[in-house]
């Protein structure tokens, strides 16, 4: 099975040759076969495809529109050809994600059935093996019977030694008592020994099957680790769609240019045939001089003839006229030279005119060419990002799964921006993050005393990334509540690291509200949809708040003002389903996100907060909503439990940088008290130990099922890039990392009948 894996090597090849791989010459004789169908037998290989991108259009004749139309529509058939063959391998790489996955759920399905099998099998030879335990144990007794008689038989004999003859006689019977004895015990003792000797076949054969239980395992491995090297190839593939995204790009701004020299030649051209008319006008007024200068001419020669009838005039007068004559000729004639000046200036523009219109049809023709290259560019550059929207859902989609199926506890780490308090040198940063196809989006980097410390969690937020962009990974798992499950999302941190802008937002701002009020709206909005589908859904909320070690009801309306004045006890109970109750704790029915937010207010205003050197508005207690859904369906009599609890801890801190005494002290140290407890309870899960101390405080008790039952948990780990809070971030990160390797149970549906709590009717 891992053979036939293995032996579909053409996209791991390509890829491996577009990141710079060394076996190009292995991976060109391939893909030769399959590249010559349908691109023309052309290869790319990394160098090629950077030459193409790189390659700038130089024709010889920089004046030449059509030879650089050409030498642009070389370039993007090209380019198209490269597109075309990447499309080609993407698809390679799809149909070998998609054989993987058959053959990794084929093998889980195999291996599953071997565990099955070799249950029963177990099964058979332990009963076997007590079968055969009882006849040993038999056979034994019944040899220690004999042995008792045989004793009593030589105790008889010694007792009638005076009676020889009746002893003699009864000798016999009794030697062939005691051989038939030993042919009994002689035989018992062969049959022990076959039987121990099936016993070790029985345990060379459970040896041999727990070999080949760990072969499948090494086998479902190597599946896993084929699968993680399809998805960076598939990352891979993104960064190359990134860059023709570029080559696009450039490709808009040539045709830009394209059309801004169109708009130059037809301005050009709108010239010269202004030029064209302005010369028509001038050679129709020297058409007109002339015709005026011609009928001069004859009016001057009619007067000749009448001047020499004339008999009476004299001959000075005749060569005035005749020079007078002469120069109206050569008028003439000049104007005739002037007026074929002016035709051939008219057909020069002529030409001129009707080479413009040449280009400009040539022009014209190459834009809609480029408009339709780049439609096509953009029709693909749309279904490649639909396919990669898609690819990243499924990826999603597939890891949250595995996660399911594993049943860690999934880890995100949100980094806050510098704010101008931090004072940090915006020159040296503390927080980095790789850009590695395998770490990007998920990893983080601290550098402390120069040593870098890298991370590794299943999303990292970089300080630029909004509300929004942080909800739309929760998305998923808050719809998980009304789809039946126990959801917990709490996030952790140290002090002033932005675990409450995380989980509330900033009030005020509707663009800046976090998971809580974000994660309601979605809830309400499910369910008006799901109405449509025969859902009913009834909603409960409450509030409450571990303030040193004492829970405290942040919606009762008789909450005392002090401790000294009575605190009400409350206590906690886990019931065998796994759910969580808080005795005499309001909860209140609603029926929308605003009811919600008018309660969040009300919360907000009677939870304890203080003043340190590190925080103006330090939150000094443990702040846990819940929000209980109840639905059920009348056309399919399905009825579902979900629990959404949302967890905004308090912020851990050092006393040496706080400065707090006083309140703020013991404050400070129930604080710190409590998350370490909740640090005892991860480490007992992550080493698998029997006993789990959940007792040892009231917030790591409250969330037992959330950390060690059936729950759906996610922590968001919030880090200060400062300079300053370094030792800090690194102590939350490297106890994140530890959070998310633990395993608890795969979280289940709750669809049991609904129990009805006593609850307060809120108007």
């Amino acid at each position: 099975m891992v053979g036939a894996v293995n032996g579909g090597r053409l996209p791991r090849q390509v890829f491996s040759v577009v990141n710079g791989g060394h076996d190009s010459g292995t991976w060109a004789g391939s893909v030769s076969s399959r590249a010559g169908s349908d691109c023309g037998g052309i290869e790319f290989r990394r160098e090629d495809v950077e030459a193409l991108l790189n390659e700038k259009i130089r024709p010889k004749d920089k004046f030449s529109l059509k030879e650089k139309c050409d030498t642009m529509m070389d370039y993007i058939k090209r380019l198209r050809m490269c597109i075309k063959w990447f499309q080609e391998l993407e698809g390679d790489l799809l149909f070998e994600q998609e054989k993987h996955m058959r053959m990794l759920e084929s093998a889980e399905q195999k291996c599953y059935d071997m565990e099955i099998l070799m249950n029963e099998k177990e099964e058979e030879l332990n009963s076997i093996i007590m079968e055969l335990r009882k006849n040993y144990t038999s056979l034994q007794e019944k040899f220690a019977k004999e042995e008792s008689d045989k004793l009593a038989a030589i105790e008889t004999l010694t007792k009638e030694k005076d009676a020889r003859l009746s002893a003699e006689r009864s000798q016999s019977s009794i030697l062939e008592d005691l051989e038939r004895a030993q042919r009994e015990c002689s035989s018992a003792n062969q049959k022990i020994l076959s039987v121990n000797d099936m016993y070790k076949r029985l345990q060379e054969y459970n040896t041999s099957l727990q070999q080949y239980n760990s072969k499948l395992q090494s086998e479902l491995q190597q599946t896993n680790e084929i699968l993680k090297n399809a998805e960076k190839e598939k990352v891979a593939v993104l960064e190359n769609i990134s860059s023709l995204r570029g080559q696009c790009t450039s490709l808009q701004e040539q045709l830009t240019a394209t059309k801004a020299s169109n708009t130059e030649l037809k301005n050009l051209k709108e010239a010269a045939a202004s030029e064209v008319e302005r010369l028509r006008l001038d050679l129709q007024q020297v058409r007109d001089d002339r015709d005026r200068q011609l009928s001069q001419v004859q009016d001057l020669s009619a007067e000749v003839l009448k001047y020499k009838e004339w008999t009476g005039k004299s001959a000075a007068e005749v060569g005035n006229l005749t020079t007078k004559s002469n120069q109206l000729e050569a008028t003439c004639i000049s104007q005739s030279d002037q007026i074929k000046i002016l035709q051939e200036k008219l057909a020069v523009a002529e030409n001129k005119l009707a080479m413009s219109d040449v280009s400009a049809f040539e022009i014209r023709t190459g834009y809609e060419e480029q408009m339709r290259a780049n439609s096509e560019l953009q029709f693909r550059l749309a279904e490649a990002e639909v396919k990669l929207v898609e690819g990243e859902s499924l990826r999603k989609k597939l890891h949250n799964t595995i996660l399911e199926l594993k049943g860690n506890i999934r880890v995100f780490c949100r980094v806050r921006p510098l704010l101008f308090d931090d004072g940090a040198d915006h020159e040296t940063k503390a927080v980095s993050f790789p850009t590695t196809t395998d770490n990007l989006g998920r990893g983080i980097e601290l550098l402390q005393h120069g040593q870098k410390h890298s991370f590794t969690f299943d999303k990292v937020f970089v300080p630029e990334s909004s509300q929004e962009e942080v909800f739309e990974e929760v998305s998923q798992l808050v719809q998980s509540a009304l789809d039946g499950y126990k959801v917990c999302i709490f996030a952790y941190g140290q002090t002033g690291s932005g675990k409450t802008h995380t989980m509330m937002g900033t009030p005020g701002n509707y663009d800046d509200k976090g998971l809580i009020p974000r994660s309601l709206e979605q809830i309400f909005e499910a369910k008006q949809t799901l109405q449509n589908q025969g859902w009913k859904y009834e909603m409960q909320v409450s509030m409450l708040e571990i303030y040193n070690e004492t829970i405290r009801d942040l919606l009762s309306t008789t909450r005392p003002l002090t401790e000294s004045s009575g605190t009400k006890q409350y206590s906690i109970k886990h019931d065998a389903n796994g759910n969580t109750h808080v005795s005499d704790l309001t909860i209140l029915d609603v029926r929308s996100s605003r009811e919600v937010s008018f309660l969040l207010n009300r919360a907000a205003q009677s939870r304890s907060v203080g003043k340190t050197q590190m925080n103006e508005q330090s939150s000094r207690s443990h702040f846990v909503f819940t929000l209980r859904i109840s639905g059920y369906n009348e056309s399919t009599e399905q009825q579902v439990q979900g629990v959404l609890n949302l967890i905004d801890l308090a912020g851990s801190e050092r006393l040496s940088k706080s400065g707090s005494t006083g309140d703020r002290l013991k404050e400070t140290q129930a604080i710190n008290k409590s998350l370490s407890s909740l640090s005892d309870v991860i480490f007992a899960l992550a080493r698998k130990e029997d006993h789990v101390p959940f007792r040892n405080s009231k917030l790591t008790y409250l969330l037992q099922p959330c950390l060690g039952g059936d729950s759906k948990t996610l922590m968001v780990v919030n880090v200060s890039p400062a300079p300053s809070s370094i030792n800090e971030s690194l102590c939350s990160l490297r106890f994140a990392s530890r959070v998310n390797a633990c395993e608890i149970g795969t979280p289940r549906r709750q669809t049991s009948a609904r129990q009805m709590d006593s609850r307060l009717s809120y108007g």
